[in-house]
């Protein structure tokens, strides 16, 4: 049975979130804000969820978030049990290991055959407080750009269709892209603007910690930005397209938009370094936060002449370069360098020359005490009624990846792209490291 003790146990290296403040270093901006209070219930009621999933079994997203809301996690060094219940499931799929019955006859909620029946609680209305989506892992088909085609955009419009019909909408929670597809991204906001209920969603990464604890500061003019990723395209490109976005949504003026996109791949990428169109310094930067540089032990040369020596490259079999420039002008790139390093890292250049960087810390699996950080606001937004950070940053993301995955098919072709005039204002506060 899954409990406090047995998830601490599962978990092991949970105490990294317990010893977040020692982590980072320093306290980082915020830190007596109400941001990492304790966030108070809303009156004196627990807030009654659905959990719509793909499959639920050990190790998945639906595994490690949905644990949270039943035992608890570690928040501000004590074990934090949210004043959430998990009331019922849907899951889209039962493959081998799967524990969605066995969590439902622990924890006293209900396995449902349709997301409706699971947001209804099998009544005739709306009978929950919140929906969480989790639509990661499963056996799904993959298309041409090599995205799995997980039903993110069909989960939501089922919630949606519940809510239309109903007369009611509560707060929704997104995993990761809102969708594979930049229209139907598009569509979810849409219909979340149209319905006016909270809609929140993305990844750990923006809200985990960083090494060292520094946020970009609120209104700042940035001459350019870069991120170094590793891993597959598409998820992980995704998860530091996110990264980056919570990073550079904070410039003057906020996100305005993205005008062009392209994806290159091989020796194009260091030519393009070179060239002028991506900053090398600011990959010495990105690189000198890293706590992974495989075969480079120390960076005892710049990242150009380890380029220019053959070093890099033979690190670097595959290198990609997604090049983004904005509506106002800023240039940002997404670096994925796959050998060279084993974690995410960011740097960025003010006006004036100054030069921010930083680690978007994750701590290995299994225990994923990151993902800690990421139900913190889920449960704000439950509590408050209120996102704590804009669901446009999820969709900037998602539609990016997406264009770029297309560049990449269309043989590395720059892409104009007038559809991405995705404009927001990021909150002033911060929100990460739980």
């Amino acid at each position: 049975m899954l409990t406090r003790r047995t998830f601490m146990n599962a978990a092991a290296g949970t105490s990294l979130a317990l010893t977040s403040d020692l982590i980072s270093g320093i306290a980082r901006p915020g830190q007596l804000r109400a941001d990492i209070a304790e966030t108070p219930p809303a009156g004196d009621s627990v807030q009654r969820i659905a959990i719509v999933t793909t499959v639920w079994k050990y190790q998945s997203h639906a595994q490690h978030m949905g644990d949270r809301f039943l035992v608890g996690y570690p928040r501000h060094g004590r074990w934090h049990q949210p004043p959430v219940k998990v009331v019922s499931l849907y899951a889209d799929q039962k493959p081998e290991g799967d524990l969605s019955g066995q969590r439902a006859a622990e924890h006293g909620f209900t396995v449902y055959p349709s997301i409706s029946q699971a947001l209804r609680c099998g009544g005739d209305k709306l009978a929950v407080d919140g929906v969480v989506i989790i639509a990661e892992h499963g056996d799904y088909p993959i298309n041409h750009k090599g995205q799995i085609l997980y039903p993110r955009f069909e989960f939501f419009e089922e919630a949606v269709r519940v809510f239309e019909q109903d007369g009611r909408a509560v707060p929704v929670f997104n995993d990761k892209h809102l969708s594979y597809s930049a229209e139907k991204a598009a569509k979810m906001v849409e219909h979340s603007e149209r319905l006016n209920f909270p809609f929140l969603a993305g990844s750990s990464l923006p809200v985990t910690w960083r090494l060292p604890a520094i946020e970009v500061p609120w209104g700042a003019e940035l001459e350019e930005a870069l991120m170094v990723g590793v891993g597959g395209s598409d998820p992980m490109d995704y998860h530091a397209l996110e990264a980056m976005q919570c990073m550079v949504e904070r410039r003057k003026g906020g996100e305005t938009g993205v005008r062009s996109v392209q994806l290159l791949q091989g020796d194009a990428v260091w030519k393009a370094g070179d060239d002028g169109v991506w900053s090398w310094r600011l990959l010495e930067a990105a690189f000198a936060r890293s706590d992974s540089m495989q075969g480079l032990s120390e960076l005892d040369s710049r990242p150009q002449d380890l380029a220019h020596n053959g070093e890099l490259p033979k690190l670097v079999p595959d290198p990609a370069a997604y090049l983004i420039e904005r509506n106002d002008g800023l240039r940002t790139t997404l670096l994925m360098l796959n050998g060279a390093v084993q974690d995410y890292t960011f740097a960025t250049r003010l006006k004036g020359g100054e030069i921010l960087s930083t680690q978007f810390f994750l701590p290995p699996t299994p225990n994923v005490t990151y993902s800690a950080c990421l139900i913190a606001q889920i449960e704000r937004m439950l509590l408050t009624g209120k996102a704590p950070y804009p669901v446009k940053r999820t969709q900037t993301a998602s539609a990016i990846l997406d264009r770029c995955l297309e560049s990449k098919v269309s043989g590395n072709k720059r892409l104009e792209t007038p559809d991405l005039n995705i404009a927001y204002l990021s909150p002033h506060e911060s929100f990460f490291g739980g």
